[in-house]
């Protein structure tokens, strides 16, 4: 199949790179600067509230309840616009970095879309979505805090299913879309970064090395699959508190001292979380390749061309 070179990609991602980047710029000296300053307000109205359920002081508590409630939407409110120029700076990154790929080495020509993976990736990113937004347990820290949740069982499961760039993006997307939608406003960016890395590394041992798409023993598959889960979640565990206190230090202006308390809490939640995903992913992946086999929804994720070649290879060395 022919490669031609392809340049649309590459303009569209340096335009909204630009674009981000200006509007992050913005957003960080107005809106974000606001919610900091209600941060701290609401800091102090939380640090009244705990003194007065220990008996030191006295108030309306009520009334500092409500003051509460107002603040937080208030606050989350006013971090919503620079959130979402991080992540679309993110996103343009990505898209610039694959149109340069597009540019260098070209992409095939191909008039056909590959509806089934595509379908399957918008149910896994849905699933993402899911596992965070409604199965989570938060764990307050000062005025962030971090959660035990299902995410990234469904990151892990789409990699699996759909290689590591399909699969990586639902999970990134999914679940940035869950951050986004929630009171986890501010980490919409960083969870792009890392579910997709995820997702690469999941995708690349269990297809690249393991060839976990094609047929093999039972003793292979279970291998492969759990071997995957745990390298992606390995660097998960890693990534996850270490990005996250440079993230927050650097790019949200969270002093050091509670971005570290937060990294040192992050590691065992992130720990937890890990495990939870290698089980889980790999025991739906068990259940659910035999049942797509069956029903002809197994998506193939190494290419036709790479096939066609290993093929035309083995009949030359007959």
């Amino acid at each position: 199949m022919e490669k031609k070179k392809s340049y649309g990609l590459l303009v569209a991602g340096a335009v909204l790179l630009i674009a981000g980047i200006i509007l992050a710029v913005f957003h960080y000296n107005n809106s974000y600067q606001e919610s900091v300053a209600v941060g701290n307000t609401l800091k102090e109205v939380k640090a009244q509230i705990a003194a007065i359920n220990d008996g030191t002081a006295t108030g309306d508590l009520e009334t500092l309840k409500a003051q509460q409630t107002s603040l937080s939407d208030e606050k989350l409110s006013l971090e919503r616009p620079y959130s979402y120029s991080l992540a679309l700076v993110f996103l343009s990154v990505l898209l610039t970095m694959k149109g340069i790929y597009n540019a260098v080495h070209g992409v095939y020509k191909s008039t056909k879309t590959d509806v089934k993976r595509l379908a399957m990736a918008g149910l896994l990113a849905a699933l993402c979505y899911i596992g965070f937004a409604f199965f989570k347990i938060d764990i307050p820290v000062g005025t962030e805090k971090t959660a035990f949740h299902f995410g990234n069982v469904f990151c892990v499961l789409a990699a699996l299913l759909l290689g590591g760039y399909w699969g990586g993006l639902a999970g990134a997307i999914g679940m940035t879309i869950g951050d986004l939608t929630t009171s986890y406003v501010t980490s919409a960016p960083k969870t792009f970064l890392l579910k997709l890395c995820i997702g690469l590394i999941v995708g690349f041992v269990a297809h690249k090395i393991f060839k976990l798409d094609q047929e093999h023993d039972a003793r292979h598959i279970t291998i492969a699959t759990i071997v995957s889960s745990a390298c992606g979640m390995g660097f998960n565990i890693i990534a996850d508190p270490l990005v996250g206190y440079f993230y927050k230090t650097y790019l949200l202006g969270v002093p050091q001292d509670l971005a570290a308390n937060l990294a040192k809490i992050n590691l065992g939640v992130t720990a937890v979380n890990a495990v939870l995903a290698v089980i889980l992913a790999s025991l739906f992946y068990f259940a659910l390749r035999p049942a797509l086999k069956k029903s002809g929804l197994f998506v193939s994720v190494t290419p036709v061309t790479e096939k066609k070649h290993k093929i035309g290879q083995h009949s030359c060395m007959k």
